[in-house]
């Protein structure tokens, strides 16, 4: 629909363009050059105007009309004019945008040059209007770039001739670019790195470079070295808009560096390790902005150098490369000491970015991991540091977990402050927020169970990691139970939420490798499992503690399987206990996951919804019956699970009068309730029971329920008002229904339509010849006919 209206717009426009162009552009061009003409010096409010006009109209004009003599002429002479020259500017940049041929956009660009170059615009350093540098930027940007597009279409054209012409032209404007590109104000610079990127897009498709070309891109390399830098300014403490756009800038810089990788990769790597190598030896003297942009350099470079440069740490030491030399260099100077959290934040980066260096030199891993625990870390006066660290340390440690051996216990040592829950009532703050915490649990998990030692030592580290969080667990629910307060009730129980987290985190070291069991730490997270789960009987801030314990119960049916079978009862218990619907829906997942592995919890949990939703609400609590509909939907959404994944005996497992439960459900789902999502999965579940027990050795009295409940069902919701056929979901729904009867009619074959013919659609009043078209469709091989029917069939039904 959407599609077809902007078709309609765009063929309305490109009608009303063709009249304006016979009709009305020649006058309209006119009457912009008398207006341009008379009040260029008496009115500029309304020259500017008439200028973006001219801007806007000229993209699908007759660029003739505009540019000629007459016309550029006069735009020249309003770049000469204050209160004029930035729209001017605008409208010139426009125009060098049409699109034409390639030899006419060049003639046109180079022209314009001249005569710019004429009056004196390409002297930048002596223009000190930023605003209007800026637009001017953006016109030569647009100039450089319109050549450019020339010298692609006539090179693809075989045209050499002129497409060396282009080249030359293009060339003539690198100066003009460099001294834009290194420009102080970073908005002017920004708007010409299009062409500066382009043209190095250009040097990289030559075969050979000319000693001009191979100068031009040193000099951008320079100037993109330069520009990288902070400025005094720069708020590390509250970025505002004024960083986030350097912050982006930066970004741009950084293409034209992976550019400059790709036109010249070994140039580029003996710039950056000159400019590293000089900065380092002098750090301590040196401003913090060019020891940080020293160290950023070397961080690019993993980008940016192409993959022949990939194998950069060897361990072949005549091989030794560049990156490996700049590496040592950073880990041995002492600069990690920098009193800058820019420059300390770049060693942390760049420690972790190039983490296979201490693979290969692993020597230097003791400093590094000294620099992360102490002040330069870890325990940084900054929060900002302290927390980009806590994630650094735990890829630090991931990565190299192998070479981590000698150090675990000296690390867990020397973290163990940083892992104290820090409750509300003590005031005291801790160096890490709880969700730095959780990297820094992830790490100890990662390093204990990642060790040489035996399962026996493994466990006695587990559990020194893990007691406390319990014994403090403990002590604070006991504190909630009787807080009164409702803010200290807040506080605690986050506290608790984060308690159950940080165990919940440790266990995402375990693999596939080094299982709980393995590893011999299966009973100390069932002491956890025993120690969490009475806060899901806490009458108090109940949504954030269930929620965690729910994650928590989660990843201990992943890790610890079946042993975790003998909490799930009094888990369930506890959870299903005064719940609301909202509860429930967040049940279901955890619910879908035990049933998977251990298919006992299914009648608990349908007894706790049946509750939920046969309760009476009032009658506009709006947001009472919205939870209702959607833990509705989570029902139906958990039962075509079951059905679907293979699970169907959990359904028939559970006595005869419990599945007929279930089934009536369903069935009042599909009919009763007016809404398509729900019903669509409704369908879904009973076609998928049908397929399953429909055929002839199905469970005893499922044949009878398929006549007296599904077939009515699959015409009696259609028939329902509140079935609307013209609602995409709803027709969903219709669809899935379709399903269903064709299912019937595949189990149990002519038995069906007889009972269709003889039964069924005569007790609805059908007339015969409308049973007969319908028994012939339904038996139809093919699903996509009977589905178009049964659409038809409803619409003629309808009253």
């Amino acid at each position: 629909m959407w599609c077809i209206h902007q078709r309609q717009e765009a063929r309305r426009n490109t009608l009303i363009k063709d009249t304006m162009r016979e009709q009305c552009i020649p006058n309209l061009v006119e009457s912009w050059y008398q207006i341009l003409q008379n009040y260029q010096y008496s009115n500029s409010e309304v020259t500017c105007q008439c200028l973006e006009v001219v801007g806007a109209y000229v993209s699908w004009i007759d660029l003739s009309l505009i540019a000629n003599d007459r016309f550029i002429n006069m735009l020249l002479g309003h770049m000469s004019i204050e209160v004029l020259r930035e729209e001017a500017c605008d409208c010139l940049f426009e125009i060098v945008n049409k699109g034409m041929d390639p030899v006419d956009k060049m003639k046109l660009v180079e022209s314009l040059c001249q005569v710019l170059q004429s009056a004196g615009f390409f002297i930048i350093d002596q223009e000190e209007d930023v605003d209007f540098l800026a637009r001017f930027s953006k016109l030569v940007n647009g100039m450089g770039q319109s050549l450019i597009v020339s010298w692609t279409k006539l090179i693809k054209n075989g045209d050499i001739k002129n497409a060396q012409e282009a080249l030359q032209a293009i060339e003539t404007k690198v100066a003009l670019m460099l001294q834009l590109l290194i420009h102080e104000d970073d908005d002017i610079s920004s708007n010409i790195i299009g062409f500066c990127y382009d043209y190095l897009h250009i040097l990289k498709q030559l075969a050979v470079l000319s000693d001009q070309q191979k100068a031009n891109v040193e000099a951008i390399m320079l100037a993109v070295m330069k520009k990288l830098t902070y400025d005094e300014e720069y708020n590390f403490e509250n970025e505002g808009e004024d960083e986030a756009m350097f912050v982006e800038y930066r970004k741009q810089l950084k293409l034209l560096l992976d550019r400059l990788a790709q036109v010249s990769p070994e140039l580029l790597l003996a710039s950056v390790r000159r400019v590293f190598s000089s900065t380092l030896q002098n750090w301590q003297t040196t401003r913090f902005m060019e020891v940080e942009v020293a160290i950023r350099l070397l961080y690019m470079l993993a980008e940016a150098l192409p993959v022949s440069h990939g194998a950069h740490f060897s361990g072949d030491v005549s091989k030794a490369s560049a990156l490996q030399d700049m590496m040592r260099t950073l880990v041995t100077s002492g600069v990690s000491s920098y009193r800058h959290t820019s420059v300390t934040l770049e060693f942390f980066e760049t420690v972790v970015r190039y983490e296979k260096f201490f693979t290969v030199e692993p020597q230097h891993i003791p400093c590094v991991l000294m620099a992360f625990l102490d002040h330069r870390g870890l325990r940084h006066s900054s929060a900002k540091v302290r927390s980009r660290t806590a994630y650094l340390f735990s890829r630090f440690v991931k990565s190299l977990n192998k070479q981590m051996n000698p150090f675990i216990e000296d690390i867990l040592n020397r973290i163990q402050d940083l892992l104290e829950l820090s409750p509300p009532e003590n005031g005291y703050q801790s160096l890490l927020s709880s969700d730095d915490q959780l990297f820094i649990y992830e790490t100890a998990g990662v390093l204990i169970v990642n060790s040489e030692y035996p399962a026996e030592r493994k466990q006695a580290l587990m559990r020194n990691l893990l007691t406390p969080l319990m014994e403090k667990f403990k002590i604070l629910l006991e504190k909630l139970m009787l807080a009164q307060d409702e803010e200290r009730q807040a506080s605690l129980a986050d506290c608790l939420n984060h308690a159950v987290g940080f165990a919940s985190r440790t266990s995402k070291a375990f693999s596939n490798k080094q299982t709980v069991k393995q590893c011999g730490c299966s009973e100390v997270y069932l002491d956890c499992l025993q120690t969490f789960l009475p806060a899901l009987s806490c009458p108090l801030q109940k949504d954030i503690l269930r929620s965690g314990v729910r994650t928590f119960l989660h990843r201990m049916i992943i890790c610890l399987e079946e042993e975790v079978l003998p909490f799930i009862p009094s888990a369930s218990e506890h959870m299903l206990k005064d719940c609301e619907a909202k509860d429930l829906q967040e049940f279901i997942p955890l619910i879908n996951q035990i049933t998977a592995k251990f298919k006992q919890m299914f009648m608990p949990l349908l007894h706790a919804i049946f509750e939920v939703l046969l309760r009476p609400a009032e009658e506009n609590d709006q947001s009472a019956a919205l939870e209702k509909q959607m833990l509705r939907r989570s029902y139906f959404a958990f039962l075509q699970t079951v059905t679907g994944s293979g699970m169907s005996e959990v359904i028939a497992n559970q006595g005869v009068e419990n599945v007929e439960r279930v089934l009536v459900t369903v069935i009042q789902g599909a009919v009763e309730y007016p809404d398509p999502i729900a019903q669509k999965t409704c369908f879904i579940i009973l076609s998928k029971l049908v397929e399953l027990w429909g055929g002839k050795d199905g469970p005893v009295g499922f044949a009878d329920f398929v006549y007296k409940h599904i077939v009515p069902a699959c015409f009696l919701a259609p028939l329902k008002q509140s079935f609307d056929l013209a609602d995409a979901q709803t027709v969903l729904a219709l669809s899935e229904c379709a399903v269903t009867l064709k299912t019937i009619h595949l189990k149990r074959g002519p038995e069906c339509v007889q009972y269709l013919q003889q039964e069924y659609l005569p007790s609805l009043q059908v007339a015969p010849e409308i049973i007969q078209e319908f028994c012939q469709a339904l038996q139809q091989p093919d699903a996509k006919v009977f589905k178009n029917y049964l659409k038809v069939f409803f619409q003629r039904a309808r009253p």
